[in-house]
């Protein structure tokens, strides 16, 4: 579930080359799985790596996702 970007986060963090299933990059998201298919389908949201038959999300991916479509203050700026 993404929050608020000045609360930490209750997803517990993943080594970054861990390969997410779609439930799992789907609720690292906040998202329904459904909606990582239209995306996939779509060619928009995180990549995803095919193996075989099988989808998979590397946490790194779907966190760059998360930061690339951050808007407001820059991380940086102190408050």
């Amino acid at each position: 579930m993404l929050l608020d970007n000045r609360e930490p986060s209750t997803v517990p963090s993943a080594p970054q080359n861990t390969p997410l299933t779609e439930a799992d990059a789907a609720d690292r998201l906040g998202l329904k799985v459904a909606t990582l298919r239209a995306w996939r389908h779509q060619n928009r949201g995180p990549a995803f790596v095919h193996l075989g038959r099988a989808i998979r999300y590397l946490a790194v991916d779907v966190d760059n996702f998360i930061y690339a479509n951050r808007h407001g203050a820059s991380p940086d700026v102190d408050r």
